[in-house]
């Protein structure tokens, strides 16, 4: 069909779909498609990797790789092993390089399926190998990448990173202090020796511009089956949670 003939489908004009005038129509498709495809997968809960893209095996945080791969199929073979009708616990991850690319490896080695949120950057971010295949998405807008972040998570493990893993973990423990997330997240920060450094958390406390019991929104752990067994009892199996559907925030009554 000719999209310039005046009669045509609007969803099918490929130039009025790329327009300033059409941009809510792509952001909604970022939200309905990926939506789509957990239901179709079965997937109803995951856990978040976040870290550095720049990581290496043999670099210098190389450790820190091979932490997150180990982890990694600790959860996916502990998850595998849980009474469901739905996938549990599956490991998402942005879906590029490093640290990402170490935990969906650690996933795919114990035979798991695992998540690629992938979003085009000028340098770093191309999907890795590991991601399952029906499970790799690729985002334009970083704001409905986020929103599949926090909306299926139970859980977040971030490892060392840089400017996009602090966007990133400051945004779930900002949810989490404004009581804006549906469900409890539980968050992990590996390295803890890394992040004392990165973050002084004590000084923010001390200006007062968080309280001190926002200190407990977040664990520390250093080694894999430390954190395996903080997120085994943080995620103590219960009932499953229903098919994803459509995301809302907590609101509580005044």
């Amino acid at each position: 069909m000719n999209s310039n003939r005046p009669d045509s489908l609007a969803y099918e004009d490929k130039s009025f779909l790329e327009s300033d005038e059409a941009r809510p129509l792509r952001i909604l498709a970022e939200y309905l498609e990926p939506l789509q495809r957990f239901r179709h997968a079965g997937v109803h809960e995951t856990i978040v990797f976040f870290g550095s893209a720049r990581l290496s095996p043999d670099g210098p945080l190389g450790r820190y790789y091979d932490d997150a791969r180990e982890l990694a199929r600790l959860v996916t073979a502990w998850s595998k092993g849980l009474a469901r009708h739905a996938h549990r616990y599956v490991v998402c991850t942005g879906g590029g390089g490093g640290i990402m690319e170490a935990a969906n490896r650690g996933a795919s080695e114990a035979g798991g399926m695992t998540i690629g949120l992938n979003i085009l950057l000028p340098r770093e971010q191309a999907v890795n190998p590991y991601v399952t295949h029906e499970l790799s998405f690729e985002f334009h807008y970083f704001f409905m990448r986020k929103l599949w972040f926090a909306h299926l998570s139970r859980a977040l493990v971030v490892f060392p990173g840089g400017f996009g893993t602090l966007d990133e973990l400051m945004e779930i423990l900002t949810l989490a202090q404004t009581r804006k997330l549906a469900q409890p997240i539980r968050v992990l920060l590996y390295g803890p020796a890394y992040w004392n450094e990165i973050v002084n958390f004590e000084a923010l406390v001390r200006h007062g511009t968080i309280d001190r019991a926002d200190l407990s929104l977040f664990e520390f752990a250093d080694t894999p089956a430390a954190a395996f067994e903080l997120l085994k009892a943080g995620l103590a199996p219960g009932p499953e949670t229903a098919a994803p559907a459509f995301s809302h925030s907590h609101s509580p009554r005044r």
